[in-house]
C-alpha cells in the first residue's frame, strides 16, 4: 500500500514506558505543526504511530497484530498511513519493512525528529527506514512546547550503561546521555508557561544525569531539581527511573530539603535472591539495596516507595523466588511493577541454562502480585484520614466529579467545583486497591 495524500488526521498509540508517552506527545506536537490534528475520537486516522517497546513479551509479534487490525478489510484508498517508532523499531526495523508491506516509514526513538521528513518521502509512495542513534540531535529539531498536560514529562537523560543481561535498552536506546543543563531549564518553563504545574524528568538511567549549571559546575541530578525547583509556576518535581548504583548523598538530601520534591521514589530492584541479582549484572545486593531505602526514609520519612521485579529470571529456585517475597515484606512497597521474566533476542539472559518453566514462573507471578497488591492497599489505607494536596489532571466518569494524584502518586477523586491544572486540598476518606476517595476542603494558592 503506497499512498499517494498527505494525511490530515493522525494518532500516536504509545506503549511501554513513560519516556515512550514523551516521544509520542513529541511526535504528536511535530505532525501538528505540519498542520496534522489527532483524528476525533471514534474516527479512523489518516497516519498511525506505532510507538512501541520492546521490554514486554512477544513484542515485535504485537506490532504485526496492531498492523493487522489496522489494514485488515480496507482498500488501498481506505488503509490509514503506517509509521512503526520506538525500540522494536529500532531492534527491527528491516524485519518489519520485509514483513509488513503496510508500512511506510520505521523510525528509532533516536532519530524520530526525522518524522515529518520521512512523511514526505512516503506520501510519494517511497518506504523511508531510520533507525541512526545521534547523540541527541534530535532534541534541538523538536518543536517548542505550546501546550501541555498539568503533569508533563521531561526527559533529560537518555539510554544505560549498566547492561543488565535481561535488558534491550543498552541496544535500542544506546550509551547514557544526558541533555545540557540550560536546554532542560528553558524546555521546563516553557512547559510550566503551557500550562505544565508538575513535571516528571525521565530517563532510562535519570539519576545518571550530570551537567554544568549557568556558573559552569559540575551538577548531578539533585542539583538540576533545586534549580527546576526555582522556576515560578512548578509546584511539584518528580523522577524515574533510577537505578541503585547512581543515587548519591546529594540526591537522597534534596528529598529532605526540597519541598516540591514529591516524596516518591521508583527505584528497581528486580529479585531479592544476590545470586540471581548477580547473574542479571545488577551491582546492589538485597542488603545494600535495603540500607540505600533506609537513607532515603530518613531524609524524608513519609516517602512513598515503588520497584520493579521480575521473576522466573534464568536458574531462580524456589528457595531464591521466597528471597524476594522476603524483600517484598520488609519494604513495605505503596507501588510496584512485576513481570515474568521473557527472553529479549541479543541479551545474555536468552541464551542462559536453567530457563524456568511457564507455569512456575505464573504461580510466582500470581504470588508475588498478591503480595505486592497487599502493600499497596495498606500504603492506601494508611493514608486515610490525611488532608493533601492534589493536583487535578481529568474529570471523573461521574458529572462534577475529578481525578488527580496526591504526593505519594496516589489517584484520588472528589467532586466539587474545580479544573483541570488547579491545586486543592483534598481530605482522603477512603481507601481502595489502587485509588482513594476524598472530600474537597480548598484551593491552593497560586
Amino acid at each position: 500500500m503506497k499512498p499517494t495524500n498527505s494525511p490530515k488526521t493522525y494518532r500516536v498509540k504509545s506503549f511501554g514506558c513513560q519516556m515512550n508517552v514523551y516521544d509520542g506527545e513529541r511526535m504528536a506536537e511535530m505532525l501538528g505543526e505540519r498542520g496534522i490534528v489527532p483524528a476525533p475520537e471514534g474516527e479512523d486516522a489518516d497516519l498511525v504511530v506505532l510507538n512501541t517497546c520492546h521490554i514486554r513479551e512477544k513484542a515485535a509479534e504485537k506490532v504485526y497484530s496492531d498492523i493487522g487490525r489496522l489494514t485488515k478489510g480496507k482498500t488501498q484508498d481506505k488503509a490509514p498511513m503506517i509509521a512503526v517508532a520506538g525500540c522494536v523499531a529500532q531492534a527491527e526495523g528491516e524485519e518489519i519493512m520485509a514483513r509488513a508491506p503496510a508500512v511506510s516509514m520505521v523510525v528509532g526513538p533516536q532519530a524520530y525528529h526525522r518524522l515529518p521528513e520521512m512523511l514526505d518521502r512516503a506520501v510519494q509512495g517511497e518506504r523511508a527506514t531510520d533507525t541512526d542513534m545521534p547523540a541527541i540531535a534530535k532534541f534541538a529539531a523538536l518543536p517548542e512546547r505550546k501546550r501541555t498536560n498539568p503533569a508533563s514529562f521531561l526527559t533529560v537523560q537518555e539510554g544505560c550503561d549498566k547492561f543488565c543481561t535481561y535488558c534491550v535498552v543498552p541496544y535500542t536506546r544506546g550509551a547514557e546521555i544526558s541533555r545540557p543543563y540550560g536546554d532542560l531549564v528553558t524546555e521546563a518553563r516553557k512547559l510550566v508557561d503551557a500550562g505544565a504545574k508538575e513535571i516528571t524528568l525521565l530517563g532510562q538511567n535519570v539519576s545518571a544525569w550530570s551537567g554544568e549549571n549557568d556558573k559552569g559546575q559540575a551538577v548531578g541530578l539533585a542539583g538540576l531539581i533545586r534549580d527546576l525547583a526555582k522556576v515560578d509556576g512548578l509546584a511539584r518535581i518528580r523522577y524515574t527511573t533510577s537505578h541503585p548504583a547512581d543515587m548519591d548523598d546529594d540526591l537522597i538530601a534534596a528529598h529532605g530539603e526540597i519541598d516540591k520534591l514529591m516524596p516518591f521514589l521508583h527505584l528497581p530492584v528486580q529479585a531479592g535472591s544476590d545470586r540471581v541479582l548477580k547473574a542479571m549484572n545488577r551491582s546492589h545486593t538485597a542488603e545494600s539495596y535495603l540500607r540505600l531505602l533506609e537513607r532515603f526514609r530518613a531524609a524524608r520519612p513519609d516517602l512513598a516507595l515503588s520497584g520493579d521485579f521480575i521473576v522466573g529470571f534464568p536458574g531462580e529456585t524456589d528457595a531464591e523466588f521466597e528471597e524476594t517475597l522476603a524483600l517484598v515484606d520488609a519494604v513495605g512497597y505503596a507501588q510496584a511493577f512485576s513481570f515474568k521474566y521473557s527472553p529479549r533476542p541479543g541479551t545474555p539472559a536468552a541464551s542462559m541454562e536453567g530457563q524456568v518453566a511457564k507455569e512456575v514462573m505464573d504461580d510466582r507471578l500470581q504470588r508475588l502480585q498478591a503480595a505486592l497488591n497487599r502493600d499497596q492497599w495498606a500504603f492506601n489505607r494508611a493514608t486515610e484520614g490525611r488532608t493533601c494536596e492534589v493536583l487535578v489532571e481529568r474529570k471523573g466518569k461521574h458529572p462534577g466529579q475529578w481525578l488527580g494524584k496526591t504526593p505519594w502518586l496516589q489517584s484520588a477523586w472528589f467532586e466539587g467545583d474545580v479544573g483541570i491544572g488547579d491545586l486543592v486540598q483534598v481530605e482522603l476518606v477512603e481507601a481502595g486497591p489502587n485509588s482513594l476517595a476524598g472530600r474537597l476542603r480548598e484551593r491552593v494558592a497560586a
